[in-house]
């Protein structure tokens, strides 16, 4: 009777290490599974986030270049500039287009596009000019540039908004036009 008590207790025992091993191969096969789902879903996201036109990655360096201006004109208004509609509106420049560039860097992040940490030599020699005027030829030249520029710029935007296929590249574009249509308004304003 002690023999069969015994044994009847290792079957069961034997019982349940199988049904554990059974149940632990059972959730390793799940876990596994799952991850594999995960990253098949999650590897063409990331490749389709990345992909941008060569005429997109263009516009994003270039309005990168333009924002990076802005500000650092803005700066030199505000300081610089004899008119208080020109100090104003150089502040407001370097209020706007902070906002404007902290979102072109996040898209660009998510498109796998590199900014340029600084100006190219075309901006800087514009910058470096206006350095160098005072008084009113500053508040002058910085007006008549900055509707030549805001021109410029609202005829670029629109046209990416037009052709871009990249529904985050327009969604950046199309909340940037009203702001750079109404900087255009208020500096065409001030000029005398």
């Amino acid at each position: 009777m002690n023999t069969n008590t015994g044994s009847k207790h290792a079957v069961e025992q034997d019982k349940t290490r199988f049904l554990k091993l059974i149940s632990n191969s059972a959730s390793a096969t799940l876990g596994m599974t799952l991850v594999a789902v995960g990253l098949l879903i999650a590897v063409p996201r990331a490749n389709a986030a990345t992909t941008v036109s060569t005429a997109d990655k263009d516009f994003i360096l270039a309005a990168a270049q333009g924002g990076m201006t802005e500000v650092k004109l803005g700066e030199m208004a505000a300081q610089k500039g004899m008119r208080d509609d020109v100090k104003a509106f150089g502040q407001m420049m370097v209020k706007d287009h902070t906002a404007i560039n902290g979102d072109l860097k996040a898209l660009a992040a998510q498109k796998d596009v590199t900014l340029p940490d600084s100006l190219d030599a075309k901006h800087q020699r514009m910058v470096d000019k206006m350095a160098a005027l005072t008084g009113s030829e500053f508040d002058d030249a910085y007006i008549g540039g900055m509707i030549k520029d805001h021109k410029m710029d609202a005829k670029e935007f629109k046209a990416e908004s037009a052709e871009t296929k990249d529904a985050d590249i327009k969604s950046f574009v199309d909340k940037s036009i009203p702001v750079v249509d109404g900087h255009l308004k208020r500096i065409t304003a001030m000029k005398k």
